[in-house]
């Protein structure tokens, strides 16, 4: 009987030892006082815009958390949408410190996570969460404070244009982009081989079929028809596709891209004809190998001016219709390249 009843005594002497050490424990990190966000106040305001990403746009301080005992904290900014009580909390910043300072593109990118709409006041819900240990420990919380933000976003609106050139397929379609956020002027190029329809992105922006869609109505006249039963044809080619889902109306028209200008063998043209590209289906680039001299030269769809590409004059990353005449250096033969398969954001190569 004693050889029983010592392994048993020292088992209960181990556990009384744990539950001492952990019971001391919970004695040591007492529960926390209240902390309060001291700055900004609730209801402060602030509009935000893609000119200056850098600069500051909130800065938040708080006071420090008490756990009863000298000991280092961690403190966790968390953001949500105004009214949803934290449901998904955007995980905004962790610090040591009492402060936190965030950038325009920072806070915009909270504001973006948190479901905030573009262009439109609403209110982004702040908190802190305090915690200890390296598990975060006993985690206390701050009071909520209201800020009101008005994001931005710089990426254009889009409509996917599924259809039989590749396979009905919405998340994969070629894509036609808006002149600006909250725009309907969609246009991109497409390579189009028969019957297609134009699909609108969800809410959470992702193209699939039973989302908004438009067809033709019917006629072949060039009007859209929302949740259209009849397809846009047309035949197999390379088109500029243009789209607007408030006026109903789209057009296809067919292009073929050449090089011309001082720069190439055949100068300006009218009456010299231009250098015709060849259009690459795996890259969906024009291309053209061709000897050029030093001087000037334009990108243009169909022998005339009424479609053509010059230099990007605005700096939005896109070469402009019409824009400035594109430039050689130096006379060799090169390598040439007309991007235009990402909507309102055209590229040119030259090596």
């Amino acid at each position: 009987m004693k050889n029983i009843f010592k392994p048993i005594l020292t088992l209960l002497l181990a556990v009384s030892v744990v539950s001492c050490e952990d019971e001391s424990n919970l004695m040591f990190l007492n529960e926390s006082a209240d902390f309060a966000i001291t700055s900004p106040t609730s209801g402060s305001s602030v509009v935000l815009t893609p000119d200056n990403p850098s600069n500051p746009a909130l800065t938040l301080t708080w006071e420090k958390a008490d756990f009863g005992t000298p000991t280092s904290i961690d403190y966790t900014v968390e953001a949500a949408k105004g009214g949803t009580d934290f449901t998904n909390p955007v995980v905004v910043t962790s610090t040591n410190s009492t402060l936190a300072t965030l950038t325009v593109e920072e806070l915009n990118g909270v504001a973006a996570n948190a479901g905030l709409d573009p262009f439109v006041e609403s209110a982004l819900e702040l908190r802190i969460k305090a915690t200890v240990g390296t598990t975060g420990e006993l985690p206390k919380y701050s009071n909520v404070i209201t800020y009101l933000i008005t994001p931005y976003t710089t990426e254009l609106p889009k409509l996917a244009v599924p259809g039989n050139h590749q396979g009905w397929d919405p998340p994969t379609a070629p894509r036609l982009a808006a002149s600006a956020f909250g725009e309907t002027d969609y246009e991109g190029y497409v390579w189009l081989d028969g019957e297609y329809k134009f699909v609108a992105p969800n809410a959470s922006g992702a193209f699939a079929w039973g989302n908004t869609d438009y067809g033709d109505d019917g006629t072949f006249s060039n009007v859209l028809l929302e949740t259209g039963e009849v397809n846009c044809n047309n035949t197999a080619g390379y088109y500029l596709v243009k789209a607007n889902t408030t006026t109903l109306t789209y057009s296809a028209t067919p292009t073929s891209w050449a090089i011309t200008g001082a720069a190439t063998p055949n100068g300006w043209p009218d009456p010299a004809p231009d250098h015709d590209m060849t259009y690459n289906p795996t890259t969906k680039k024009w291309e053209i190998t061709i000897a050029l001299t030093a001087g000037e030269f334009k990108f243009r769809a169909n022998n005339g001016w009424t479609i053509n590409l010059g230099a990007d004059n605005d700096g939005d990353g896109s070469m402009d219709y019409g824009g400035p005449n594109l430039s050689i250096a130096t006379a060799g033969t090169y390598t040439v390249t007309l991007d235009l398969s990402n909507p309102r954001a055209y590229t040119y190569n030259v090596q």
